[in-house]
């Protein structure tokens, strides 16, 4: 069995003519968001064998937070940078076999269209709950948990991912 954990970075400051995109940090409520989110991991015992993460502040910085509770090894990748779905996924199909759980630290829309891509249609009512309100809005902070009975991950492929969870900020 393979775990995906799709995380998408916290609230950051707003972007403008003055700042560049990949410089923007988190705001205070992004750093509590990230901190909450990271013990909520760790308290649900999803721990990550290796960490994928966007080389932006913003993604970088709620990384930060998980590694602070969930200690992993992580590769910074100016490849995940804004990345759309099909590169997440072949990063992912790229991932060593030694590293069952994975965790993904990027941005949307492309997390969000790779979970929804990624995820089976739902077999249970709590399955299909947590894919509705994942479907209705992916926030930042927000993390997609997908399960794969797959012995490689070269053999991940769409329509295959058991939702797992669905965690929002504003569900802890």
């Amino acid at each position: 069995m393979r775990r995906l954990l799709l995380l998408r970075h916290a609230k950051a400051e707003p972007g403008g003519p003055d700042r560049q995109d990949h410089d923007r940090a988190l705001v205070e409520r992004g750093l509590a968001d990230a901190a909450a989110m990271a013990r909520a991991l760790k308290a649900r015992g999803y721990g990550a064998s290796r960490i994928l993460c966007s080389t932006s502040l913003r993604t970088v910085q709620t990384a930060e937070a998980v590694l602070k509770v969930a200690p992993a090894p992580i590769a910074y990748l100016e490849s995940l940078y804004l990345a759309p779905p099909g590169r997440i996924l072949a990063l992912a199909q790229d991932a060593a076999d030694a590293d069952t759980a994975l965790m993904i630290v990027g941005h949307n829309p492309g997390l969000e269209q790779c979970a929804a891509i990624l995820a089976r249609e739902p077999v249970k009512p709590k399955e299909q709950h947590r894919y509705d309100v994942m479907k209705e809005k992916f926030p930042t902070a927000a993390l997609a948990v997908l399960d794969f009975d797959i012995p490689h991950w070269k053999l991940l492929s769409p329509g295959e991912g058991r939702l797992v969870d669905f965690l929002r900020p504003k569900d802890l």
